[in-house]
């Protein structure tokens, strides 16, 4: 089992509109079954895509004492700069904020600056059109997600280097769902990323120039669960460090989440969660990495704003 790849071209250049709807049938099933598909042929110069992992590379096999100089300058919410997980953390990893709407790319060492940010420009495109996407696929207005996610500079984006696995049990990354609107994902050749489907895990294959997408827990819950948040995880299994860039395309922190009437009352259906300000979820979420809880199972998800059946 793999999840789906899809070709996007269609949507680039004025494609022709059946090969549109044959993407959008794939997204379409994909968003129900997976919250996770890759796409290709999504305009992002393959050289870009390889030259920022290079880079990333580079920085991390710095020393600790020169990566330690691109630490975050103040203890804001969402830091920008490098960090590693502290030794209670249950993941092991190492990362580097490249974007953060407060610092911009000012974090970076310069040489990795350009290549991040024109990066973080065509990501932040195919967000838009992925957006797009989805709000057709979800049957909605035309433009109506893009008219309620405007404000786009609470996007950021993240190098991260995940440690080989261990005897300590170095998972990489516990399995989770992301807390945004959509997420981007370039990976190396390494893997070990895998998406949880009817309680198996499905590892997403590396593929040269493939991005990965994942839905987070906005559209799972505007669209009332009709689309997935998917739960992920990273798994380190072999002797190699896994290298991957994260484009986080969210939404501005006062904006209110609740499930559309389109999905609700609209068609005779009782709201599987209760409304509640993003920025207020981002907090929470945030407090399950500052301050681990002793169990993993006890961390704030999404299931925090359920409402029982």
């Amino acid at each position: 089992m793999a999840i789906p790849t899809v070709d996007i071209s269609p949507f680039l250049k004025n494609g022709d509109d059946h090969g549109k709807e044959k993407a959008k049938d794939v997204i379409k099933e994909a968003c129900s079954d997976y919250g996770f598909f890759q796409i290709t042929n999504h305009g992002v110069p393959l050289h870009l895509i390889d030259q920022a992992i290079q880079l990333s590379r580079t920085f991390f096999a710095l020393s600790d004492q020169e990566k330690l100089k691109y630490s975050p300058a103040s203890a804001a919410p969402l830091p920008a700069g490098y960090s590693k997980q502290p030794a209670h953390s249950p993941d092991k990893n190492e990362y580097l904020l490249m974007f953060q709407p407060q610092s911009g790319f000012n974090v970076l060492p310069p040489h990795f600056r350009d290549v991040a940010e024109e990066l973080f420009l065509q990501l932040r495109q195919i967000g838009q059109l992925i957006e797009q996407i989805v709000n057709d696929c979800l049957g909605l207005p035309a433009d109506f997600l893009k008219e309620y996610n405007r404000d786009r500079s609470w996007d950021f984006m993240v190098a991260l280097r995940y440690f080989p696995a261990s005897e300590d049990g170095n998972n990489g990354l516990l399995e989770h769902e992301d807390g945004n609107v959509v997420t981007f994902v370039i990976q190396d050749e390494v893997g070990g990323l895998e998406v949880k489907k009817d309680g198996d895990w499905i590892p997403v294959v590396p593929a040269q120039g493939n991005i990965v997408v994942n839905l987070g827990d906005v559209v799972q819950v505007l669209s009332n669960k009709k689309f997935k948040s998917a739960t992920h995880r990273v798994v380190r299994v072999g002797e190699r460090r896994r290298h991957s860039i994260a484009f986080f395309y969210t939404i501005e922190g006062d904006k209110w989440v609740a499930p559309l009437p389109q999905f609700t009352a609209e068609i005779g259906e009782a709201a599987k969660y209760r409304g509640f300000a993003y920025k207020e979820y981002q907090a929470m979420r945030m407090r399950n990495k500052t301050h681990p809880p002793a169990r993993p199972q006890d961390a704030i998800t999404i299931s925090h704003y359920a409402i029982s059946q």
